[in-house]
C-alpha cells in the first residue's frame, strides 16, 4: 500500500521529453495551449445562449377564489394568458445569437492565430540560437588551435608569450559568448513550454533547421479571423439595431379564463352557474418607443463598420511591411554569404598562414577572425529575421 502511494505521489513529478519540428508547433499549440482550452468554452457559452433565444415567454396561469357571502356567491376563476410579439422580435433574437456564436468562433480562431505566431517565433529564435552556438563552437575550436600554436611557438622563443596569452583570451571570449547564448535559449524555452502544454520539468528539443529563404506567394487576407470577426460584428450590430426597432411595439397578451359560481339558495337547493371568456391586452406605447436603444444600436453599427475599415488598413500595412522585411533580409543574406563572407574567409586564411610563417602579427589575425565571426553571425541573424518576418506575414494574412 505504501509503495502504491509513493508511486501515485511522484508520478506527476516525472519529467517527459518532447522533440518537435518547426512544423509541429502550430498543431501542438492548438491542442495543448491552456488558454485556448479556456477560450473555446466561450463558443459553448454562445451556443447555450442561442438555445434560449427566440422563444415565446412562458404562459401565466391565474386562479382566484372567493367564498360565499350574503351578497355574493362562491366564485372560482381560472385563467391562462400568453404574450405574443407583433413584430419579428423572436426571429431577430434567434438570428442575433447565431451571429454571436459565429463571432465567438472567429474570436477563438484569432486567439489561436496570435498564440501560434508567438510560439513559432520563439521556435525560430531557438533554432537560430542553435546555429549561433554551432558557429561559436567552430570558432572556439579554431581559436584554441591558434592558441595552441602560439603557445608552442612561445615555448621555443619564436613568438612572444603575450601573443599566446592573447590567443587564450580570445578563446575564452568565444566560450563566454556561447554560454550567453545558452542562457538566452533557456529563457526562450521557458517561455515556449507553457504554450505547448509542457511542464517546467519537461525537456523540450527542436529538431531540424530553419528552412530555406523562400518568399511565400501573395495571398488574400480577408479570411483572417479578426477581420471575419469584425464583419460578423457589423452584421450583429445591424441585427441589434433592427431588434431595437422591433421593441418599439411591446408584446400583446391574450388568454382564456373560466369562472364557476355556486350559491346556496335554500338549505336543500344550490344554484350553480359558470362562464368562459377571452381577454386581450394591448400595451399603448405612448411615452416610451425605445428611442434611446435605437439610437445607441445605430451608433454601435456605425462604429463597427469604421473599426472594420481601420482593421483592414492595419492588416494590409502589417502584411506589406512583413513582406518588405523578408525581401530585405533575404537580400542581406545573399550579399553577406555570396559576396562578402568568401572574401573575408579567404583573407583570414591568408593572414593565419602569414602569422604561422612570421609575416603577420597576432592582433591582425584576431581582428580578421572577429570580422568573420561578426559576418557569419549577422548572416544567421538575417536568416532568423527573415523567418520571423515570414511568420508575421503569414499571421497577417491569417495563415499561421
Amino acid at each position: 500500500m505504501v509503495r502504491v502511494f509513493c508511486i501515485l505521489l511522484f508520478c506527476p513529478l516525472v519529467a517527459s521529453s518532447v522533440t518537435l519540428s518547426l512544423t509541429d508547433i502550430a498543431p501542438r499549440v492548438r491542442a495543448h495551449h491552456p488558454a485556448l482550452k479556456a477560450a473555446r468554452l466561450s463558443i459553448d457559452e454562445a451556443r447555450g445562449r442561442q438555445l434560449g433565444a427566440g422563444r415565446l415567454s412562458n404562459p401565466t396561469l391565474d386562479t382566484s377564489f372567493q367564498n360565499e357571502s350574503r351578497v355574493s356567491p362562491r366564485t372560482t376563476v381560472f385563467g391562462i394568458d400568453q404574450s405574443f410579439p407583433l413584430t419579428k422580435r423572436l426571429s431577430l433574437e434567434k438570428q442575433l445569437t447565431g451571429q454571436l456564436v459565429t463571432a465567438a468562433e472567429h474570436e477563438v480562431h484569432d486567439v489561436e492565430r496570435r498564440y501560434i505566431a508567438v510560439a513559432r517565433s520563439l521556435a525560430v529564435k531557438l533554432l537560430a540560437l542553435d546555429q549561433q552556438r554551432t558557429l561559436r563552437q567552430q570558432q572556439t575550436a579554431l581559436a584554441q588551435k591558434l592558441a595552441d600554436f602560439a603557445k608552442d611557438r612561445a615555448k621555443v622563443g619564436e613568438l612572444s608569450p603575450l601573443d599566446a596569452a592573447q590567443a587564450q583570451v580570445d578563446g575564452q571570449r568565444l566560450l563566454l559568448e556561447a554560454r550567453r547564448l545558452e542562457i538566452e535559449a533557456v529563457s526562450l524555452r521557458g517561455e515556449l513550454k507553457p504554450m505547448l502544454g509542457l511542464k517546467p520539468q519537461d525537456t523540450l528539443a527542436l529538431s531540424g533547421q530553419l528552412p530555406s529563404l523562400a518568399l511565400p506567394p501573395s495571398q488574400a487576407w480577408q479570411k483572417r479571423a479578426d477581420y471575419q470577426l469584425s464583419q460578423t460584428r457589423i452584421e450583429a450590430t445591424q441585427t441589434e439595431a433592427a431588434l431595437a426597432k422591433a421593441k418599439r411595439i411591446p408584446d400583446v397578451s391574450a388568454g382564456f379564463f373560466a369562472s364557476r359560481e355556486q350559491q346556496d339558495t335554500t338549505p336543500v337547493h344550490t344554484e350553480r352557474t359558470g362562464f368562459v371568456g377571452f381577454r386581450f391586452s394591448i400595451p399603448l406605447p405612448f411615452w416610451n418607443r425605445n428611442q434611446g436603444e435605437i439610437a445607441e444600436k445605430a451608433a454601435s453599427a456605425e462604429r463597427a463598420r469604421l473599426e472594420s475599415e481601420a482593421l483592414a488598413v492595419q492588416i494590409t500595412g502589417e502584411a506589406d511591411t512583413a513582406r518588405r522585411e523578408m525581401e530585405a533580409n533575404a537580400g542581406l543574406v545573399s550579399d553577406t554569404r555570396d559576396k562578402l563572407l568568401p572574401l573575408v574567409i579567404e583573407q583570414t586564411s591568408k593572414l593565419e598562414k602569414a602569422y604561422e610563417s612570421g609575416q603577420s602579427d597576432l592582433l591582425t589575425v584576431l581582428r580578421a577572425r572577429e570580422q568573420r565571426v561578426q559576418l557569419e553571425a549577422a548572416a544567421l541573424d538575417a536568416i532568423r529575421d527573415f523567418h520571423l518576418a515570414k511568420i508575421r506575414y503569414e499571421s497577417a494574412i491569417g495563415q499561421p
